[in-house]
């Protein structure tokens, strides 16, 4: 029996695959984000990284300043933009580690260029605009108010000139964030791309020169090209996993990169009317197999699952009865009666000729694929199928 007892498993190759045919979507000279937050949607932020660069990306993205040290840490020394806010008070941090930050409002572009000015360095700054998340993001069409509330100015092109002129700050980028972008009608999505567009145009009539603007995120790049720009931000997509049923499932091919597995601990025969789990909220009506696996709530699967949810063991779908507890989980397995102590079991992925997607969990959870893989625990190892670029697996 391997002594591995859970695992998530990641296929380095699909993920350089999913990349290739993304940008495969973009025009020449096209710039591609891979967006690595949340520890890559929960497959390994650093050999992810790794991955996405060798195969074309050339910026990264994350979600929190830590996020990027920790790359930086790694030894990665691409472009990244953190998404999120920062503080000013790390300020130096995000100088120290070459991270470039996003930026809404004067007060804090401010603190950050007193901060570089004192370090003698630049601060790289991308400037979001909000058109339509509401989200974070400085609104293109209104008065601009700083934190406390204040007004700067009435026109928020005056505000996106006074932050370009700060000392020590380079305003290198200014983006925006769809709200609906993977919904079948695109019509608010076209309006926000729209509002975006007209901001830009704004700037340009005022002299203001940035270089990269960025609209589109995984469903934005597989189904509307107007909004390519300069980059593209692919997060979801390049994990192999469409933004949802109504954008990517016939635009573009994309490989699922992460299968969710652990093994059986015990095997037991059972008589009708036996008990199983916390609150005996599942009674066998006949005699039957129940197989404990290695797997429970504190690794990433719901408790919602519990008397609803299917794992696969020896190719077979079998039912998760009674309640999933924290570290165990019990399944009905008398139709595979070959079952046995040690078998791999699949919470999501494929095994023999069965699969259970990430959506069909999602599905059953009524939530989405993005929060069931980014949801697999911290405790549970990530085995790598195919090496990172300079690490071994």
């Amino acid at each position: 029996m391997d002594a591995a007892l859970i695992w998530a498993e990641i296929d380095l190759e699909a993920i350089a695959a999913n990349i290739r045919a993304l940008k495969a979507l973009t025009a020449e000279g096209t710039r591609f984000m891979a967006v690595v937050k949340a520890d890559a949607y929960g497959h390994g932020a650093v050999a992810v990284a790794r991955q996405a660069l060798a195969a074309g990306a050339d910026w990264l993205a994350v979600a929190r300043v830590e996020e990027g040290i920790a790359l930086r840490q790694a030894g990665i020394q691409a472009p990244i933009l953190v998404f999120g806010y920062t503080p000013p008070a790390s300020a130096a941090d995000l100088l120290a580690h070459d991270l470039a930050a996003t930026v809404y409002d004067y007060d804090t572009a401010q603190a950050y260029s007193r901060v570089a000015v004192a370090t003698d360095r630049n601060l790289r700054l991308h400037l979001k605009v909000d058109t339509g998340m509401g989200r974070l993001g400085m609104r293109p069409e209104v008065h601009h108010f700083s934190a406390t509330g204040k007004a700067v100015s009435g026109n928020p092109v005056f505000v996106a000139d006074a932050i370009a002129h700060l000392p020590g700050i380079v305003l290198e980028g200014v983006y925006t964030h769809f709200a609906a972008a993977d919904h079948a009608d695109r019509s608010f999505t076209l309006d926000q791309l729209e509002r975006f567009t007209d901001f830009l145009d704004h700037l340009y009539y005022a002299g203001i020169e940035i270089p990269l603007r960025h609209a589109a995120n995984s469903a934005a790049t597989i189904a509307l090209p107007d909004s390519h720009l300069d980059m593209v931000r692919c997060g979801i997509a390049i994990y192999g996993l469409y933004p949802s049923a109504a954008v990517g499932p016939g635009q573009v091919a994309l490989t699922p990169a992460m299968a969710f597995k652990c093994r059986v601990v015990q095997v037991k025969a059972v008589e009708a009317g036996f008990p199983v789990s916390y609150g005996m909220t599942h009674v066998t009506e006949a005699s039957t197999v129940i197989a404990t696996v290695a797997a429970g709530y504190a690794d990433g699967l719901s408790r919602r699952l519990s008397n609803s949810g299917e794992m696969l063991v020896r190719g077979r779908r079998v039912p998760i009865v009674g309640r999933v507890c924290m570290d165990l989980t019990m399944l009905d397995t008398g139709a595979v009666p070959d079952a046995q102590v040690g078998d791999e079991v699949v919470i999501f992925g494929r095994q023999g000729d069965e699969t259970i997607c990430v959506d069909d969990v999602a599905a059953k959870l009524g939530t989405i694929n993005y929060e069931v893989v980014t949801g697999v625990g911290a405790r549970v190892p990530r085995v790598y199928r195919s090496n990172p670029p300079g690490t071994q697996a």
